[in-house]
Protein backbone atom coordinates (compact mmCIF):
# COMPACT_ATOMS: atom_id res chain seq x y z
CA UNK A 1 0.00 0.00 0.00
CA UNK A 2 1.34 3.34 -0.83
CA UNK A 3 2.50 5.34 2.23
CA UNK A 4 -0.17 8.42 3.03
CA UNK A 5 2.46 11.05 1.94
CA UNK A 6 3.23 12.93 -1.35
CA UNK A 7 5.29 15.39 -2.15
CA UNK A 8 4.25 18.43 -3.33
CA UNK A 9 6.05 20.47 -6.00
CA UNK A 10 4.57 24.19 -5.31
CA UNK A 11 7.28 25.30 -2.59
CA UNK A 12 10.27 23.63 -3.75
CA UNK A 13 13.42 24.94 -2.18
CA UNK A 14 14.85 28.08 -4.30
CA UNK A 15 18.55 29.60 -4.94
CA UNK A 16 16.72 33.29 -5.33
CA UNK A 17 13.83 33.22 -2.69
CA UNK A 18 12.39 36.42 -4.80
CA UNK A 19 12.91 34.39 -8.01
CA UNK A 20 9.75 31.37 -7.72
CA UNK A 21 11.47 29.77 -10.97
CA UNK A 22 14.95 29.25 -9.15
CA UNK A 23 14.91 26.33 -8.31
CA UNK A 24 17.58 24.78 -6.60
CA UNK A 25 17.66 21.60 -8.69
CA UNK A 26 20.79 19.87 -6.75
CA UNK A 27 18.98 19.77 -2.86
CA UNK A 28 15.54 18.99 -5.00
CA UNK A 29 17.06 16.08 -5.73
CA UNK A 30 18.73 14.95 -2.76
CA UNK A 31 15.37 15.53 -1.38
CA UNK A 32 13.54 13.15 -3.62
CA UNK A 33 16.37 11.13 -3.51
CA UNK A 34 15.97 10.52 0.24
CA UNK A 35 12.19 10.83 -0.30
CA UNK A 36 11.99 7.74 -2.34
CA UNK A 37 14.75 5.86 -0.48
CA UNK A 38 12.48 5.83 2.37
CA UNK A 39 9.15 4.25 0.49
CA UNK A 40 7.51 7.18 -0.69
CA UNK A 41 6.45 7.78 -4.64
CA UNK A 42 3.86 9.94 -5.24
CA UNK A 43 4.86 13.59 -6.60
CA UNK A 44 2.37 16.43 -7.27
CA UNK A 45 2.91 18.98 -9.61
CA UNK A 46 0.87 21.82 -11.68
CA UNK A 47 0.98 23.73 -15.14
CA UNK A 48 1.61 26.98 -12.99
CA UNK A 49 3.85 25.89 -10.55
CA UNK A 50 6.91 27.59 -9.80
CA UNK A 51 6.13 30.08 -12.99
CA UNK A 52 5.61 27.28 -14.99
CA UNK A 53 9.34 25.03 -13.74
CA UNK A 54 8.29 22.68 -11.42
CA UNK A 55 6.49 20.20 -13.77
CA UNK A 56 10.34 20.35 -15.37
CA UNK A 57 12.04 20.35 -12.24
CA UNK A 58 10.04 16.99 -11.79
CA UNK A 59 11.45 15.34 -15.23
CA UNK A 60 15.02 16.12 -13.88
CA UNK A 61 14.89 15.39 -10.74
CA UNK A 62 12.87 11.97 -10.61
CA UNK A 63 11.84 11.56 -14.31
CA UNK A 64 15.43 10.85 -15.68
CA UNK A 65 16.98 9.44 -12.87
CA UNK A 66 14.44 6.54 -11.81
CA UNK A 67 12.46 3.85 -14.03
CA UNK A 68 8.65 4.91 -14.23
CA UNK A 69 7.57 2.31 -12.22
CA UNK A 70 9.75 3.76 -8.73
CA UNK A 71 7.15 6.89 -8.46
CA UNK A 72 3.52 8.24 -8.92
CA UNK A 73 2.78 11.66 -11.09
CA UNK A 74 0.01 13.76 -11.02
CA UNK A 75 -0.64 16.97 -12.66
CA UNK A 76 -3.42 19.51 -13.22
CA UNK A 77 -5.03 21.20 -16.10
CA UNK A 78 -4.82 24.51 -16.04
CA UNK A 79 -8.83 25.69 -16.36
CA UNK A 80 -8.52 29.57 -16.30
CA UNK A 81 -5.68 28.76 -19.50
CA UNK A 82 -8.55 26.94 -21.27
CA UNK A 83 -10.26 29.28 -24.34
CA UNK A 84 -11.17 26.68 -26.74
CA UNK A 85 -11.52 22.53 -26.69
CA UNK A 86 -8.51 22.55 -28.46
CA UNK A 87 -5.82 24.35 -25.91
CA UNK A 88 -6.65 21.17 -24.00
CA UNK A 89 -4.63 18.80 -26.16
CA UNK A 90 -2.42 21.52 -26.33
CA UNK A 91 -1.67 22.00 -22.82
CA UNK A 92 -1.79 18.36 -21.65
CA UNK A 93 0.58 17.08 -24.42
CA UNK A 94 3.67 19.67 -22.96
CA UNK A 95 2.80 18.85 -19.63
CA UNK A 96 3.79 15.46 -20.82
CA UNK A 97 6.63 16.77 -22.48
CA UNK A 98 8.20 19.35 -19.52
CA UNK A 99 7.44 15.77 -16.97
CA UNK A 100 9.01 13.53 -19.50
CA UNK A 101 6.67 11.25 -19.26
CA UNK A 102 4.29 9.25 -21.32
CA UNK A 103 1.19 8.86 -18.95
CA UNK A 104 0.49 10.22 -15.50
CA UNK A 105 -0.64 8.46 -13.07
CA UNK A 106 -3.43 11.31 -12.01
CA UNK A 107 -4.21 14.10 -13.30
CA UNK A 108 -6.87 16.39 -12.25
CA UNK A 109 -8.69 19.59 -13.15
CA UNK A 110 -7.29 22.24 -11.44
CA UNK A 111 -8.36 24.18 -8.45
CA UNK A 112 -12.54 24.21 -9.64
CA UNK A 113 -14.85 27.04 -9.04
CA UNK A 114 -18.24 27.86 -10.22
CA UNK A 115 -16.98 30.14 -12.77
CA UNK A 116 -14.19 27.18 -13.74
CA UNK A 117 -16.81 24.24 -13.88
CA UNK A 118 -18.90 26.64 -16.22
CA UNK A 119 -15.72 26.92 -18.47
CA UNK A 120 -14.69 23.67 -18.64
CA UNK A 121 -18.51 22.50 -19.16
CA UNK A 122 -18.39 24.54 -22.41
CA UNK A 123 -15.21 22.87 -23.62
CA UNK A 124 -16.13 19.41 -21.94
CA UNK A 125 -13.06 19.21 -20.03
CA UNK A 126 -14.94 16.51 -18.40
CA UNK A 127 -15.13 14.04 -21.77
CA UNK A 128 -11.43 14.80 -22.39
CA UNK A 129 -9.78 13.25 -19.31
CA UNK A 130 -12.02 10.78 -19.44
CA UNK A 131 -10.74 10.29 -23.32
CA UNK A 132 -7.23 10.94 -21.89
CA UNK A 133 -7.77 7.99 -19.48
CA UNK A 134 -9.14 5.65 -22.13
CA UNK A 135 -6.23 6.38 -24.45
CA UNK A 136 -3.96 5.43 -21.32
CA UNK A 137 -2.24 8.54 -21.41
CA UNK A 138 -4.28 9.05 -17.32
CA UNK A 139 -4.18 6.39 -15.09
CA UNK A 140 -6.77 8.22 -12.99
CA UNK A 141 -9.02 11.21 -13.16
CA UNK A 142 -10.20 13.82 -10.86
CA UNK A 143 -10.53 17.36 -9.83
CA UNK A 144 -8.61 19.47 -7.36
CA UNK A 145 -11.46 22.07 -5.63
CA UNK A 146 -11.67 25.50 -4.12
CA UNK A 147 -15.82 26.80 -3.46
CA UNK A 148 -18.37 25.95 -1.47
CA UNK A 149 -19.95 22.54 -0.67
CA UNK A 150 -23.51 23.32 -2.50
CA UNK A 151 -20.71 23.33 -5.95
CA UNK A 152 -19.11 20.03 -5.11
CA UNK A 153 -22.41 18.33 -4.35
CA UNK A 154 -23.29 19.00 -7.69
CA UNK A 155 -20.26 17.93 -9.35
CA UNK A 156 -20.83 14.77 -7.93
CA UNK A 157 -23.98 14.32 -8.87
CA UNK A 158 -23.05 14.97 -12.32
CA UNK A 159 -19.78 13.46 -12.94
CA UNK A 160 -19.51 10.15 -11.68
CA UNK A 161 -16.52 9.25 -13.36
CA UNK A 162 -13.90 11.93 -11.45
CA UNK A 163 -12.65 8.79 -9.14
CA UNK A 164 -10.84 11.35 -6.62
CA UNK A 165 -11.07 14.78 -5.33
CA UNK A 166 -8.26 17.00 -4.16
CA UNK A 167 -8.88 18.83 -0.69
CA UNK A 168 -8.02 21.76 1.38
CA UNK A 169 -8.17 20.07 4.68
CA UNK A 170 -6.55 21.08 8.02
CA UNK A 171 -7.37 21.33 11.52
CA UNK A 172 -7.97 24.99 11.07
CA UNK A 173 -10.41 25.05 8.38
CA UNK A 174 -12.15 21.91 9.45
CA UNK A 175 -15.08 24.08 10.33
CA UNK A 176 -14.40 27.27 8.22
CA UNK A 177 -17.68 28.64 7.07
CA UNK A 178 -15.62 30.15 4.01
CA UNK A 179 -13.68 26.78 3.20
CA UNK A 180 -15.79 24.11 4.66
CA UNK A 181 -13.51 21.23 5.00
CA UNK A 182 -15.57 18.79 6.79
CA UNK A 183 -18.45 19.13 5.01
CA UNK A 184 -16.60 18.79 1.70
CA UNK A 185 -14.87 15.97 2.86
CA UNK A 186 -18.18 14.32 4.09
CA UNK A 187 -19.73 15.09 0.81
CA UNK A 188 -16.77 13.10 -0.74
CA UNK A 189 -17.01 10.33 1.59
CA UNK A 190 -21.13 9.66 1.21
CA UNK A 191 -20.06 9.91 -2.46
CA UNK A 192 -17.36 6.90 -2.62
CA UNK A 193 -14.18 9.11 -3.52
CA UNK A 194 -10.82 8.67 -2.01
CA UNK A 195 -10.06 12.43 -0.94
CA UNK A 196 -6.13 13.86 -1.55
CA UNK A 197 -5.68 16.21 0.88
CA UNK A 198 -3.41 19.56 -0.08
CA UNK A 199 -2.92 22.54 2.51
CA UNK A 200 -2.46 20.70 5.56
CA UNK A 201 -0.10 22.74 7.00
CA UNK A 202 -2.11 25.43 5.72
CA UNK A 203 0.88 27.10 3.92
CA UNK A 204 3.38 26.77 6.76
CA UNK A 205 1.50 28.68 9.38
CA UNK A 206 0.75 25.28 10.98
CA UNK A 207 4.00 24.51 11.40
CA UNK A 208 4.79 27.87 12.84
CA UNK A 209 2.37 27.96 16.04
CA UNK A 210 2.06 30.57 18.99
CA UNK A 211 3.86 29.77 21.90
CA UNK A 212 0.62 28.42 23.93
CA UNK A 213 -0.18 25.81 21.54
CA UNK A 214 4.13 24.68 21.01
CA UNK A 215 3.63 24.01 24.81
CA UNK A 216 0.41 21.76 24.11
CA UNK A 217 1.86 20.00 21.72
CA UNK A 218 5.21 19.48 23.29
CA UNK A 219 3.74 19.02 27.06
CA UNK A 220 2.32 15.62 25.30
CA UNK A 221 5.09 14.50 22.61
CA UNK A 222 8.30 16.82 22.94
CA UNK A 223 9.68 15.29 19.88
CA UNK A 224 6.71 15.85 17.74
CA UNK A 225 7.09 19.00 15.59
CA UNK A 226 4.04 21.22 14.91
CA UNK A 227 3.67 20.19 11.50
CA UNK A 228 3.26 16.65 12.51
CA UNK A 229 0.43 17.14 14.16
CA UNK A 230 -0.74 18.96 10.78
CA UNK A 231 -0.51 16.01 8.59
CA UNK A 232 -1.31 13.45 11.09
CA UNK A 233 -4.50 15.19 11.60
CA UNK A 234 -5.52 14.84 8.01
CA UNK A 235 -4.10 11.05 7.08
CA UNK A 236 -5.87 9.89 10.40
CA UNK A 237 -9.23 11.06 8.49
CA UNK A 238 -10.82 7.47 6.78
CA UNK A 239 -10.99 7.78 3.12
CA UNK A 240 -8.08 10.20 2.62
CA UNK A 241 -5.58 8.28 0.06
CA UNK A 242 -2.54 10.72 0.90
CA UNK A 243 -1.60 14.55 1.97
CA UNK A 244 0.43 16.67 0.16
CA UNK A 245 3.30 18.84 2.15
CA UNK A 246 5.14 21.54 -0.32
CA UNK A 247 8.47 20.42 1.45
CA UNK A 248 10.86 23.63 0.95
CA UNK A 249 14.27 22.21 2.49
CA UNK A 250 15.85 18.63 4.04
CA UNK A 251 15.21 19.55 7.37
CA UNK A 252 11.43 19.66 6.41
CA UNK A 253 11.51 16.43 4.47
CA UNK A 254 13.08 14.65 6.60
CA UNK A 255 10.41 15.55 9.98
CA UNK A 256 7.73 14.50 7.70
CA UNK A 257 9.15 10.84 6.59
CA UNK A 258 9.99 10.25 9.89
CA UNK A 259 6.24 9.72 11.41
CA UNK A 260 5.02 9.08 8.29
CA UNK A 261 7.21 6.37 7.68
CA UNK A 262 4.55 4.11 10.12
CA UNK A 263 1.99 6.08 9.98
CA UNK A 264 0.10 6.31 13.25
CA UNK A 265 -3.71 8.34 13.56
CA UNK A 266 -3.86 10.30 16.08
CA UNK A 267 -5.75 8.70 19.30
CA UNK A 268 -8.31 10.94 21.58
CA UNK A 269 -6.40 12.40 23.49
CA UNK A 270 -4.47 14.01 20.65
CA UNK A 271 -7.59 14.71 18.90
CA UNK A 272 -8.49 16.82 22.10
CA UNK A 273 -5.11 18.91 22.01
CA UNK A 274 -5.55 19.75 18.51
CA UNK A 275 -9.54 21.21 19.40
CA UNK A 276 -7.92 23.89 21.69
CA UNK A 277 -4.73 24.28 19.37
CA UNK A 278 -7.31 25.54 17.32
CA UNK A 279 -9.02 27.78 19.05
CA UNK A 280 -5.51 29.75 20.42
CA UNK A 281 -4.65 29.65 16.36
CA UNK A 282 -8.07 30.58 15.14
CA UNK A 283 -7.38 33.82 17.74
CA UNK A 284 -4.02 34.73 16.56
CA UNK A 285 -3.88 34.62 12.64
CA UNK A 286 -4.97 37.98 11.32
CA UNK A 287 -4.80 37.02 7.29
CA UNK A 288 -5.32 33.11 6.68
CA UNK A 289 -3.45 33.11 3.84
CA UNK A 290 -1.66 29.52 2.46
CA UNK A 291 1.24 31.54 0.35
CA UNK A 292 0.12 29.47 -3.24
CA UNK A 293 0.51 32.90 -4.99
CA UNK A 294 -2.42 32.80 -7.52
CA UNK A 295 -3.52 36.19 -6.27
CA UNK A 296 0.23 37.71 -7.37
CA UNK A 297 1.06 35.91 -10.64
CA UNK A 298 -0.88 38.04 -12.48
CA UNK A 299 -1.20 41.50 -10.00
CA UNK A 300 -0.35 44.22 -12.55
CA UNK A 301 1.30 46.57 -10.05
CA UNK A 302 3.51 42.45 -8.79
CA UNK A 303 2.51 43.38 -5.28
CA UNK A 304 4.44 40.58 -3.25
CA UNK A 305 0.70 39.58 -1.71
CA UNK A 306 1.68 36.63 0.22
CA UNK A 307 5.36 37.61 1.65
CA UNK A 308 3.21 40.93 2.53
CA UNK A 309 0.29 38.76 4.48
CA UNK A 310 3.12 36.58 6.19
CA UNK A 311 5.11 39.85 7.72
CA UNK A 312 1.72 41.21 8.77
CA UNK A 313 0.73 38.05 10.67
CA UNK A 314 4.11 37.84 12.43
CA UNK A 315 3.80 41.32 12.97
CA UNK A 316 0.29 40.20 15.24
CA UNK A 317 1.53 37.56 16.41
CA UNK A 318 4.85 38.82 17.89
CA UNK A 319 4.38 42.81 18.15
CA UNK A 320 7.94 42.67 19.13
CA UNK A 321 9.14 42.03 15.85
CA UNK A 322 7.47 44.71 13.92
CA UNK A 323 10.81 46.74 13.32
CA UNK A 324 12.47 43.62 11.92
CA UNK A 325 9.31 42.80 9.80
CA UNK A 326 9.42 46.80 8.72
CA UNK A 327 12.56 46.34 7.09
CA UNK A 328 12.13 43.36 5.61
CA UNK A 329 8.39 44.90 3.89
CA UNK A 330 10.98 47.75 2.62
CA UNK A 331 13.95 45.33 1.38
CA UNK A 332 10.77 43.04 -0.53
CA UNK A 333 9.17 46.71 -1.65
CA UNK A 334 12.38 47.58 -3.48
CA UNK A 335 11.69 44.62 -6.21
CA UNK A 336 7.73 44.65 -5.94
CA UNK A 337 4.48 46.81 -5.87
CA UNK A 338 3.86 48.63 -2.39
CA UNK A 339 1.01 47.38 -0.31
CA UNK A 340 -0.75 51.28 -0.84
CA UNK A 341 -0.34 50.85 -4.77
CA UNK A 342 -2.70 48.25 -5.46
CA UNK A 343 -5.42 49.33 -7.83
CA UNK A 344 -8.11 47.67 -6.39
CA UNK A 345 -8.58 45.92 -9.91
CA UNK A 346 -10.25 42.58 -8.25
CA UNK A 347 -8.00 40.23 -10.09
CA UNK A 348 -6.44 38.61 -6.83
CA UNK A 349 -9.69 38.51 -5.50
CA UNK A 350 -11.05 36.28 -8.29
CA UNK A 351 -8.16 34.29 -8.04
CA UNK A 352 -8.02 33.08 -4.08
CA UNK A 353 -8.91 29.88 -3.04
CA UNK A 354 -9.42 31.33 0.59
CA UNK A 355 -11.99 33.84 -0.85
CA UNK A 356 -9.49 36.30 1.55
CA UNK A 357 -10.64 40.49 1.13
CA UNK A 358 -7.48 40.94 -0.26
CA UNK A 359 -7.58 44.64 -1.30
CA UNK A 360 -8.50 45.73 2.29
CA UNK A 361 -6.02 43.42 3.80
CA UNK A 362 -3.17 45.22 1.71
CA UNK A 363 -4.63 48.50 3.22
CA UNK A 364 -4.46 47.35 6.31
CA UNK A 365 -0.51 46.43 5.64
CA UNK A 366 -0.22 49.72 4.20
CA UNK A 367 -1.07 51.61 6.69
CA UNK A 368 1.00 49.08 9.50
CA UNK A 369 4.63 49.09 7.24
CA UNK A 370 4.14 52.51 5.17
CA UNK A 371 2.48 54.92 7.62
CA UNK A 372 6.21 55.68 9.39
Amino acid sequence: MMKKLGFGLMRLPLTNPDDQTSIDMEQFKQMADRFMERGFTYFDTAYPYHGGKSEEALREAVVKRYPRDAFTVTSKMPVWAIKEASDMERIFNEQLQRCGVDYFDYYWLHALNRERVAAIDGVDGWGFLTRMRDEGKIRHIGFSFHDDSALLAEILENHPEMEYVQLQINYLDWESPAIESRTCYELCVKHGRPVIVMEPVKGGSLARVPEQVERLFKDYNPEASPASWAIRYCASLPGVFTVLSGMSNMEQLEDNIGYMQDFQPLNDEEQAIIGRATDVIRDSIAIHCTACHYCSEGCPQQIAIPEYFSLYNTMQQFPEQKGNCTLYYNLVAKSHGKASECLECGQCEAQCPQHIDIIENLKLIAQAFESE
